[in-house]
């Protein structure tokens, strides 16, 4: 939200007042440091008798985090909800204030007040100013309707670049943008977003979280073009800083605040297969589909039933449509009898005429006007209203209702909507609208998860939700929402998961060949070479089936390649994921995340890191021409063994069986020996793909409960397996001629020299020079 007419006035009806020194500060041991702010200089008693005072409280709830709230009056009634945080403060927590200045330092990060005549707040570490205020940035404002907001405002410097915030499908640098925290549903090529996360990290060394659930207005070098300004309606606001250094090390400490993404199970990296939305489908069209990925040999994993398995204008009621699906318990035995695993579309509204209305309406489940109606309208359903999941009991009766469906052979749901909820509404434990909002979709999803890890077990539960909030990476997987069928949507898609995976959240989806709308042929496998190289993979289309038949021949064998590489890579895609539920780290993650000190890598958005090692570049044309960008080193295209020199652009063509693929240099990457499923035992017979090492390294590998650890001392690379079966090592251009190896036996390889191990260690001499 903008309050300013350019630099020097305010607009219209606008008044704000700042802090302008310190007038007191209290404080010791670990804290609290409360400092108390004027709006006017104390020049005599008489300036003590009017206000504003701005009241200051910051804190260290856990090392190297600062929290930083701006109060003008306490007495406001608390609202709810609030985001559950975690809490872990540091035992070197201290106050300092003395007459120059007043501090709090936590771990390495120290907020600091100065108590000269100029205001200004600086957040340092390492000796370092990170980012800080100055007059005028801190803002008590009240609008000409009488409405009073919090403004704070922090420096950016030069060649400091903001992402995060959220599912963003604008430019991932947000730099420049106005961004409002506030869920909606309005698909991928709007600035609405339907994942909104009040947090954003720099490159600088620090990230921002405000500690808001409801609406939160950013100005992000916009209002002001060298700093990023947050505003929340109210009279207080709170934010955390986050000291890094790092990308990584900053979103590693925000989700130890917020919440780490649950473990998924190996079963969902797998293939997932719609009925599509507008479709029409029966238990034969369903077989004929999963029949038809059979005989093409096509992995397939899970098959999502989406709206219309129940009937129409009765969704919610969680009733299979008799009329074409008279017996689903004997449907699903046989769907899984063919080794697959079960998806149901669900959302959170009961239409009207759905049975359940009545008695949800008659125990009081649903949110009601503040007339005490329950809340309907007509859009998407007819008399829709929306269960109230702040209460225990409507939750409850929701989870049952998914219950019998998991007792019935269901494995998991699509958690469609949470996005328009309104607001003039009145929540069963006194939630206000306005912060429940964005917040409902927390609530509703941790609903559906906690019941399907209750059911299914601890690291068996998987949801595909398009909605979210903080702390909604714990309930996993996320998907990218509707988006259109071009190469355009396909950019959007991937900006939008890179922002997401920059906001706390692990897992990412999208519709392969778009949503709305049929993709042509070559979209449409272009697409399936993103699709399988994202952490989650599905085929889903609003009123065109996505089966790759029905494009040409060629998606069947697109398709089916880029799906067994993708179950070939499980076990390094184990380890990727392993970082996200026990890091915070994405499985995808955008190239500034992976290399920050690399200044071409931060505007890039075209391209990504899957895991540390992998190097992917989607192509977004028909003719295959692609430019991306390497960082320093020698590189290794994944499916050739061909050796790129980073530093620059390249310029490739790739045709529809081929892309973007390359391997971090030095890196080492594990491969599994089943290519039809994704849950398999991931250490038997893995090889060990290793890119030339230099010397004096060491990689360690872990792979379930075995461990592969690989060092090279001068010409000789050794490999170790502990816990392991059967194992390989695979030395990518290394010249057969010139390599000897104990303790495997060594053959000629397309990409190098392959070597099967006969015992736990390998130790391979490589002579002469590299191919």
């Amino acid at each position: 939200m903008k309050f300013s007419d350019g630099y020097w006035m305010m607009r219209a009806g606008v008044h704000a007042v700042h802090p302008v020194e310190v007038l007191d500060c209290t404080g010791d041991g670990p804290g609290p440091l409360v400092v108390h702010a004027p709006v006017r200089r104390i020049r005599h008693r008489g300036d003590l008798l009017r206000g504003p005072l701005v009241t200051f409280e910051c804190t260290a709830p856990m090392a190297d985090v600062v929290g930083v709230t701006i109060t003008h009056f306490a007495g406001e009634e608390p609202r709810r909800p609030e985001f559950e945080l975690a809490a872990d403060p540091p035992p070197d927590a201290a106050v300092r204030v003395d007459g120059e200045e007043a501090a709090l330092t936590s771990g390495a990060l120290t907020v600091r007040f100065g108590r000269g005549e100029e205001w200004g707040v600086d957040f340092l570490a390492g000796g370092r100013r990170l980012t800080g205020t100055r007059p005028k940035a801190t803002a008590l404002i009240e609008t000409g309707d009488g409405r009073h907001y919090v403004r704070e405002q922090l420096d950016l410097g030069v060649g400091h670049f903001v992402y995060g915030l959220g599912e963003r499908f604008g430019p991932l640098v947000k730099n420049g943008q106005s961004v409002d925290v506030w869920n909606a549903d309005g698909g991928t090529a709007s600035e609405q977003a339907y994942k909104n996360v009040p947090f954003f990290l720099t490159n600088a060394g620090y990230g921002v979280f405000v500690d808001h659930p409801g609406r939160v207005s950013f100005e992000v070098a916009s209002e002001a073009v060298a700093r990023a300004q947050f505003s929340v309606e109210g009279r207080s606001m709170r934010y955390f800083v986050i000291y890094g250094p790092t990308p990584r090390e900053i979103l590693r400490k925000y989700t130890a605040l917020t919440g780490r993404p649950a473990r998924v199970p190996d079963w969902s990296y797998g293939l997932w297969l719609s009925t599509s939305f507008t479709t029409s489908y029966d238990e034969e069209t369903v077989t004929s589909f999963i029949d038809g990925m059979a005989e093409r040999d096509l992995p397939l994993s899970v098959f999502h039933f989406d709206c219309f398995w129940m009937r129409e204008f009765q969704w919610c009621d969680f009733e299979w449509d008799p009329r074409v699906f008279p017996d689903p318990p004997a449907m699903l035995r046989r769907l899984k009898e063919k080794g697959l695993r079960i998806s149901l579309w669900i959302n959170p509204y009961i239409a009207q005429r759905a049975p359940l209305f009545e008695e949800a309406m008659a125990r009081g489940y649903l949110l009601k006007r503040p007339n005490g109606d329950v809340w309907q309208w007509d859009l998407w359903q007819p008399g829709l209203a929306v269960v109230d999941f702040t209460d225990p009991e409507a939750r409850e009766w929701y989870a049952s209702k998914l219950d019998a469906l998991l007792e019935m052979g269901v494995d998991c749901f699509k958690t469609d909507f949470g996005e328009r909820i309104p607001t003039d509404v009145v929540y069963h434990d006194g939630s206000d609208p306005e912060r429940a909002h964005n917040y409902y979709t927390y609530l509703y999803n941790r609903t559906v998860f906690e019941l399907l890890r209750k059911r299914r077990g601890e690291d068996e539960a998987v949801v595909f939700a398009r909605s979210a909030t903080v702390g909604g990476q714990r309930f996993p997987v996320h998907w990218g929402g509707d988006c259109e069928s071009t190469y355009e949507a396909m950019g959007e898609s991937l900006r939008g998961g890179l922002s997401l995976g920059m906001s706390g959240f692990g897992y990412w989806s999208h519709d392969i060949g778009g949503f709305e709308g049929t993709p042509d042929a070559g979209l449409f496998k272009r697409w399936i070479a993103f699709g399988l190289l994202s952490s989650h993979s599905r085929l889903h289309g609003s009123h065109s089936y996505r089966v790759p038949w029905l494009f040409d021949e060629e998606s069947v064998d697109v398709l089916r390649r880029f799906t067994r590489l993708k179950m070939r890579l499980m076990p390094y895609l184990s380890g990727a994921a392993r970082q996200a539920y026990e890091e915070g780290l994405p499985m995808m993650r955008a190239m500034v995340l992976a290399y920050p000190d690399d200044p071409a890598c931060t505007h890039l958005e075209r391209q990504y890191m899957l895991g540390d090692d992998l190097l992917v570049a989607p192509v977004f044309s028909d003719d295959g021409e692609v430019a991306y960008y390497v960082p320093e080193g020698v590189w290794t295209h994944y499916l050739t063994g061909e050796r790129v020199t980073g530093g620059r652009w390249i310029r490739e063509r790739h045709g529809y069986g081929s892309v973007p693929l390359l391997v971090r240099p030095g890196a080492v990457v594990a491969e599994g020996a089943v290519e039809d499923r994704p849950d398999y035992d991931h250490a038997e017979d893995v090889t060990l793909r290793v890119y030339e090492p230099p010397d004096g390294a060491e990689v360690t590998t872990r792979i379930g409960a075995a461990a592969f650890t690989v060092t090279r001392s001068g010409s000789v690379v050794r490999a170790r397996a502990e816990g392991a079966g059967a194992w390989n090592v695979l030395l990518v251009n290394a010249d057969p001629a010139a390599v000897t190896a104990e303790g495997g036996t060594a053959a000629p390889h397309r990409q190098g020299v392959l070597i099967r191990a006969t015992g736990p260690e390998i130790t391979a001499t490589v002579g002469g020079n590299d191919r």
